[in-house]
């Protein structure tokens, strides 16, 4: 059970609060805290995102700095469907390129992992070349994306075109079922 529970969950994102500094000094005794949302399957990948990106926004490095805390944050409604756009940056092999996505699933890590997915993909893009910039829950009517819109009808319906009514009584029959009802 458990080998099978960590084969399912290996891929799995999380989404996790990182909170970091650079190492208190005589010239600087309350060194300023740097807070990031990170997506990561682990602790470990986590702090060395974050570190990461730390490294590239400010000047700042593992050996100068330490990490205050890491926390991960849970999906407030983990059973209500939502809408997520998720604003990235990815590297090609032509270039640097923002873009905008969306997704409907129910948590934001998912919908990250969705992302990530979706990107490998369709662009061909690896996870080490996509900086999540921003994930924010986008309400119905301002989503902008047709394959995400067309789940917002209220009356929607989801028909089963071919399906067996009855259990056959035989195993083996000379007739073929009728599966088409409609």
């Amino acid at each position: 059970q458990t080998a099978i529970a960590a084969k399912m969950g290996r891929n799995l994102m999380k989404q996790y609060t990182v909170v970091g500094r650079k190492l208190p000094s005589e010239k600087n005794p309350k060194p300023t805290l740097y807070k990031m949302a990170i997506f990561a399957p682990n602790v470990s990948v986590a702090k060395s995102r974050f570190w990461y990106f730390l490294s590239s926004l400010h000047k700042l490095k593992r050996t100068t700095g330490e990490v205050i805390s890491v926390s991960e944050v849970h999906e407030k409604h983990p059973t209500q469907i939502k809408n997520f756009g998720i604003w990235l940056r990815y590297d090609s092999r032509s270039g640097t390129h923002n873009m905008y996505r969306e997704y409907r699933d129910l948590s934001a890590a998912a919908a990250v992992l969705s992302c990530y997915r979706d990107m490998a993909a369709r662009h061909r893009t690896r996870a080490r070349s996509i900086h999540i910039i921003k994930v924010d829950e986008v309400a119905a009517n301002k989503c902008r994306r047709v394959h995400v819109k067309q789940f917002h009808d209220s009356k929607i319906k989801f028909p089963l075109p071919h399906r067996r009514t009855t259990q056959f009584k035989n195993k083996f029959s000379t007739t073929r079922p009728n599966t088409h009802f409609g």
